[in-house]
């Protein structure tokens, strides 16, 4: 192994990071007062005694959320309007002043237990309506009370997702986010918990239309921590052209040796992916009849979860509190694909043999086999490792390839050409950076 690689793979993650991955699929539920007002984006003003869903059901959007393959739940308790959802004691703008008059997160946090999901929270630092906001200290005392209320209240918290829109407050002041007083708050009450997006633990994608890399790299420069914290560069209104761009922040290769060659700061940063089942992130009526067709949630999540990122997926609720018919139904449709597809694993009970020179291992099955997609997966605690790999299958005596593919972390899927049918394969290894370490080989 050169100099470089062994710098390369002793970057590994946390324990938090790797627990954070195995999730794979989760949920976003972008709710608040913004369903009430028809907007993306509020604007502090709003009156919580718009605030009146008649059918609220954390229950059935758990059910939903199961239902779709989803381990976890993501509630915007509170967005850049600043309304909360929960019980707080530090503003009156809040679901308990309105006719709901119920903490909303305190219902989510029971039907994920009984759901047997995690859940996250989504804490908005800009806070549109608050007088503090701009302030400096005074306002990161009031952001980091809510923190504490949030992780102190509601069990275990797997995520605190953290924006870094960055705007005027009510008093026309911008403020300072003081990032790591944030996550001290964080780390002291929730040390099991990703900090996200803004955040040393999980990284953005770069894009909110789903759109991720070829190669998408976990081990990287350490000042991508930073390319969503600078407030000059935030999102200070709602732009519906940036939700629908596809191009990522950053250039296309982020964590080839090539590019961390001259590095000398590098991190476990893995990448997220995140979009909305609408085109919006809240509910918005006119958009029941633009949810996402099935075959591209199938796409997104083999780019995603396929491609060693995590897939964050946008269910906003009715106003009256429940996901729509039309939402839950995709979302049923899309999780009834995902357990007929990555069920039966046709190499099981497969006896494999690997080479001790490269690293190249073949199955043989009892009979032939006609798969639709290879599954592969490294033992991320050693690192990222395998830069490239090919699978091979025998056809009239001969060695053919299946597929090729680049990078694959903690999970990468490869969908095959339809038609190929054999008894032989063979998975590759063929760059690397020192030894590979492949925990899962599978074909289904």
């Amino acid at each position: 192994m050169t100099n470089l690689e062994e710098r390369l793979v002793s970057v590994v993650p946390s324990a938090r990071q790797v627990a954070w991955q195995e999730l794979e699929f989760y949920a976003f539920i972008h709710y608040g007062i913004n369903q009430f007002t028809n907007r993306e984006w509020g604007t502090g003003l709003e009156s919580p005694s718009i605030f009146d869903p008649q059918a609220l059901d954390t229950d059935q959007w758990c059910d939903c959320i199961a239902k779709a393959g989803m381990r976890a739940v993501i509630i915007t308790a509170k967005h850049h309007d600043g309304f909360c959802l929960w019980d707080t004691k530090h503003t009156e703008h809040s679901v308990m002043k309105s006719p709901y008059g119920k903490d909303i997160v305190a219902q989510l946090a029971r039907s994920c237990e009984k759901y047997g999901l995690k859940l996250g929270v989504y804490l908005s630092p800009w806070d549109r309506h608050n007088y503090l906001y701009g302030s400096g200290k005074a306002y990161d005392d009031y952001f980091c009370a809510q923190l504490t209320e949030l992780l102190e209240g509601y069990g275990e918290i797997f995520c605190v997702w953290l924006d870094g829109a960055c705007g005027e407050g009510s008093n026309g002041q911008k403020q300072r986010y003081d990032w790591e007083r944030y996550y001290s708050v964080v780390r002291e009450l929730q040390p099991n918990a990703v900090i996200s997006v803004c955040g040393p633990d999980v990284r953005w994608c770069g894009n909110e239309a789903g759109h991720c890399r070829e190669s998408e790299w976990s081990v990287v420069p350490q000042s991508m921590a930073d390319n969503e914290k600078i407030s000059d560069l935030s999102q200070k209104e709602d732009d519906e052209l940036f939700r629908q761009r596809k191009i990522p922040s950053d250039s296309g290769d982020i964590g080839s040796r090539e590019v961390l060659r001259d590095e000398t700061d590098l991190i476990w940063y893995p990448a997220e992916v995140n979009t909305s089942i609408r085109p919006g992130w809240f509910y918005h009526a006119e958009e029941d009849e633009q949810i996402r067709p099935l075959e591209e949630l199938k796409s997104l999540y083999l780019r995603s979860v396929g491609g060693n990122a995590a897939f964050l997926l946008n269910i906003p609720p009715h106003p009256n509190g429940y996901i729509s018919p039309c939402d839950a139904k995709r979302l049923e449709e899309l999780g009834d694909w995902i357990r007929t597809s990555f069920t039966d694993n046709l190499l099981d009970g497969t006896v494999f043999s690997t080479s001790d020179d490269t690293y190249t291992v073949t199955a043989e099955t009892e009979r032939s086999v006609s798969p639709k997609y290879l599954v592969l997966q490294e033992d991320i605690t050693r690192s990222q490792r395998v830069e490239s790999f090919s699978l091979l299958y025998i056809r009239d005596g001969e060695w053919r390839e299946a597929c090729r593919g680049t990078v694959i972390g903690h999970k990468r899927i490869c969908v095959l050409p339809e038609g190929i049918i054999s008894d032989k394969w063979k998975l590759i290894i063929n760059a690397c950076r020192g030894k590979a370490y492949v925990k899962t080989f599978a074909l289904y």
